[in-house]
Parts: C-alpha cells; structure tokens; sequence
C-alpha cells in the first residue's frame, strides 16, 4: 500500500483568484481518498491533480464558511452529471445538509447516488470513523463560528511474514500465516516453540495527520494532535498583525509554529494564507523562528507523511 500522503489543491483564504484557491486538500491514506474542506475551485484542482473522482467517497467540512465548502455544491453536481452511483459520506457542522437539500430542491435535481451527512456539533474530542485500518476525530477549534479540525490516524497493521525464515522450516504452511501475522508463535511437530519474531518483521510504523484550520491560537488543541507526524495549520496573518487574527478568528505563523513545537509534531504545512502577504516565504521565515521542520503549503503540491 503507498505511503500516505497530502495533496494541497487550495491554501489560501477567502476569495479565489487566478493563481489562488481557497482551501481543500485531499488525503491518501489506508487506501481511502478523504476530501478535506472543498472550496470554490476544488473540482478544476482535482483534475490539475490527476486525482479520480470516484475515488471520494468521504467528504469532510471544518466549518460553514463560505471559503471552505462553497465549491461543494458544484462538486456534487459534477458527481451527479458524470452517472456515480456509489454512495458518498459527509461529516460537517449541522446546517450543511439543509443549506444542500435546499439547493437540490430548487434546482430540481434528483442525485443519482444518495449522501450520508453525519452531522457535527459537539465541543469536545469525538471519534467519527472507525475501522480496521484508520481512526478519525474531530479537533474542536476556537473560531467566529463553530468548527472542527480533524485527526487522521492508521492503526498498526499486522506483522509482516518473513518468508526467508519461513522457508526454512517445512512443517509451516499457508494456513499458519495468518496466525503468525497476527503475532502468535509457531509450534512445530514435535512440539517445538518458535518465537513470533524470528519468523515475521515488524509492520510499518503507524502514521497520523492533523488539519488544524480554522482557528485561533488555540492552546487545547495541543493534547490532541501530540506527536502527530504531519500538521497543517493555519497562518492567515504574520505576527504583525496579531491583534488582527485574534479579532478575526485566526492564527499568525508563529503562533502555530508555536502549537507544533509543543505539541512535538514531525512536520507542520502552514496555509490559508491572507492574500495581503503575497510573498509565502515570510510565513515559512517567521514560523522557523521557532520550528525548524516548517514549510509554506503550495497549492497542487504533495507531502507525504
């Protein structure tokens, strides 16, 4: 299976321009393709992506600002339009599925697929999917309206079968692998105990992706996204303009270069970004002031967990 990785279709803030999109992302992980906020524009950078539509199948909305879930409605059109029929999953705050219904209704459009919205409203830490490879939670923020980011996190795989060793020892067969992947020794015909760990290696390493946007600087986040090997956080303003984003609702570079350092995160990808600091790498300087493994997001480009 790839690796994990983070395709950034858009990272800027408010309004779309020709060169800039409001913020959407697309998770790969585990096999799943999670769409993260979809702002106006997402469907044309999906397709600048290479990435297959019908490969979404889990949608989720931090919040109902505009910037974050306008580009939604077309996006579920297209979906529409191009004949899907497999079923799709909405996690949002509650108010999107009305504010979509409604649209449907007056367009009179009867979707060949069917939508499962789970709507979201709690202000604490609540688990939203759970399988036998990954694990999601919401990240409650402190923003001008209620809003969520969102914890991505694999579960350990099971061990991986060393066959070199396997092969020397004929009395194992096919039908024993699935005991040995789950950890269990081998015992041979005469009774004979073999250790699990001479006969498999250890599964990779489990991985873990914060999105963290939008929000203030916002200390409590910091348990919940401890260790993570890949954030993104919000910058929408420079230190300078501090008292803005706190007004605002938002962050300013440092302060989530700030959020990382605490947290011990591996990596941080600031984002949504106030189109008055054109130049990106003001962000990436003020923020590695105090966390080194920083970067400034770029639409289009992929980082890997």
């Amino acid at each position: 299976m790839e690796k994990p990785s983070l395709t950034i279709l858009g990272c800027h803030s408010s309004i779309p321009t020709k060169k800039f999109y409001p913020t959407a992302q697309i998770l790969k992980m585990k096999g799943f393709y999670f769409l993260i906020d979809c702002g106006e524009g997402t469907q044309v950078q999906l397709r600048k992506s290479k990435i297959k539509f019908n490969k979404i199948v889990n949608i989720f909305i931090s919040h109902l600002h505009g910037d974050h879930f306008f580009g939604l409605i077309g996006l579920l059109s297209t979906f529409h339009l191009l004949g899907r029929e497999k079923s799709i999953n909405i996690y949002a705050p509650k108010g999107l599925k009305e504010i979509i219904s409604t649209h449907f209704k007056w367009s009179y459009t009867r979707l060949k697929y069917s939508i499962e919205y789970i709507e979201l409203s709690s202000y604490k830490l609540e688990k939203i999917m759970d399988n036998e490879l990954i694990e999601i939670y919401t990240i409650p923020l402190k923003h001008r309206i209620y809003a969520n980011g969102f914890l991505f996190k694999e579960k350990i795989s099971n061990r991986k079968l060393n066959m070199e060793k396997i092969n020397k020892i004929p009395s194992i067969q096919i039908k024993d692998y699935k005991n040995l992947k789950i950890g269990k020794n081998f015992i041979t015909n005469e009774g004979k105990i073999i250790p699990n760990n001479q006969l498999t290696l250890d599964p990779p390493k489990i991985l873990s992706y914060a999105f963290c946007s939008d929000t203030s600087y916002y200390i409590p986040i910091i348990e919940q996204i401890k260790y993570v090997d890949l954030l993104y956080h919000e910058s929408t303003f420079l230190k300078k303009e501090e008292k803005r984003a706190r007004h605002t609702g938002h962050s300013t570079a440092y302060q989530a270069a700030y959020i990382a350092k605490k947290a011990k995160v591996k990596k941080l990808l600031l984002g949504h970004y106030s189109h008055r600091f054109p130049n990106l790498k003001e962000f990436e300087k003020e923020a590695k002031d105090i966390f080194s493994n920083v970067e400034a997001s770029i639409p289009l480009k992929t980082y890997y967990l």
